[in-house]
């Protein structure tokens, strides 16, 4: 029993050490990068703001709704 207890505390130990080496030794990468993020943020900032007042109405309109049919409640 003490001989397994033993052998799962080495395991855990190594697994640590391959998971911390893993994020830190530089070997990660990421699947996205940062300039691919700033992109994607522009974009859709581009959109929110050429369909400001299209979502604005639907927002309105959604709100509106849920107003009138909450009130039969």
């Amino acid at each position: 029993m003490k001989m397994m207890i033993t052998n799962i505390k080495k395991k855990a130990v190594s697994m640590k050490e391959k998971v911390s080496g893993f994020f830190i030794g530089g070997r990660y990468v990421s699947g996205i990068t940062v300039i691919e993020l700033v992109l994607i943020l522009v974009i859709v900032i581009a959109l929110l703001l050429i369909f400001k007042t299209q979502l604005i109405n639907l927002i309105n309109t959604i709100f509106d709704k849920i107003t009138s049919e909450s009130s039969g409640i």
